[in-house]
């Protein structure tokens, strides 16, 4: 409709090549921009992005305001605002009609976190009743995403390639194919191995993942939806109260390291933010921390 999938691709094309962001943050960006595109078709308004105006997207913003939460209302209205200043940077518009449209105040919403007993649990859940054939890689992938605190998407395209076990590192793909070398101990390299050398061995593995490191049973990467499962399911299985996904294991794995030391700036790089201000939402979840850091290392203690 008037042309918004033209200036959509190229948008796509400016995030992936200038900005270098991955699929699913493109994927992401791209869903936004559809939905104010759905509104003007349902509503029977022609209008390119070129020429919409402030109004037609603050009654978009209104009307979208009533069905979704506050959370993904500043997402899109983030996105759309983002979309726009691409138009302005290419010299397609002057204005952006998204200036005046404020984002609506959300509070900062901390995940749940896990404590080394549950997730001893979770991971020995995987022994309780007959043993399955994936048990051995549903173990190694656990101890990877809370023993390397992976993002689930860089836990399934982990490759072989990046294994680097005589250094004690994981070469790791990150947001925009940002590369970052993350420590490993000898729990998570063995089970990895263990997988590797009784059960991926005997994979029939499929054209294009033969350095995929996580397979599934056809032999191909798994899929993000995969993990989800496998880890709501051991939640249920050992009836943990608590709402729980793969980012869990992350969100974890930085929380533990600081309430047992490790100073932000550490947990920053092995975690990949680009930003300290990112990381720092852990510390909000144990100012106990703080209060022992200026006791242990304040000279006016």
């Amino acid at each position: 409709m008037s042309n918004w999938s033209t200036y959509i691709k190229n948008y796509q094309s400016y995030l992936r090549i200038e900005r270098g962001l991955s699929k699913n943050t493109i994927a992401n960006y791209t869903f936004d921009i559809e939905k104010i595109v759905d509104y003007l078709s349902e509503n029977n308004i022609d209008v390119n992005p070129i020429q919409i105006s402030e109004e037609i997207v603050q009654q978009f913003i209104y009307e979208i305001s009533k069905t979704v939460n506050p959370r993904s209302q500043a997402r899109i209205i983030s996105g759309l605002r983002s979309f726009f200043s691409y138009l302005i940077f290419e010299d397609y518009r002057i204005t952006n009609p998204m200036e005046l449209i404020e984002i609506p105040k959300i509070g900062r919403k901390l995940p749940d976190t896990l404590s080394a007993d549950e997730i001893d649990a979770l991971i020995s859940a995987i022994d309780l009743g007959e043993a399955k054939e994936e048990d051995e890689r549903n173990k190694a992938m656990l101890e990877t995403l809370y023993g390397c605190g992976l993002r689930v998407s860089e836990l399934v395209s982990l490759k072989i390639s990046d294994l680097f076990f005589e250094e004690g590192f994981l070469k790791v793909s990150g947001k925009g194919n940002k590369e970052r070398f993350v420590p490993i101990g000898n729990l998570t390299q063995k089970y990895i191995e263990l997988y590797r050398n009784t059960k991926r061995v005997h994979l029939k593995i499929q054209k294009g993942h033969e350095d995929t490191l996580f397979l599934n049973r056809r032999g191909r990467q798994l899929t993000r939806a995969m993990i989800f499962t496998i880890i709501k399911d051991l939640a249920a299985k050992i009836n943990l109260q608590k709402t729980i996904s793969p980012h869990t294991f992350r969100h974890s794995f930085a929380t533990h390291l600081l309430e047992n030391g490790a100073d932000l700036r550490s947990i920053q790089l092995m975690l990949g933010h680009e930003s300290i201000t990112t990381t720092e939402i852990y510390v909000h979840l144990d100012r106990r921390h703080l209060k022992q850091v200026i006791n242990a290392f304040h000279p006016r203690k």
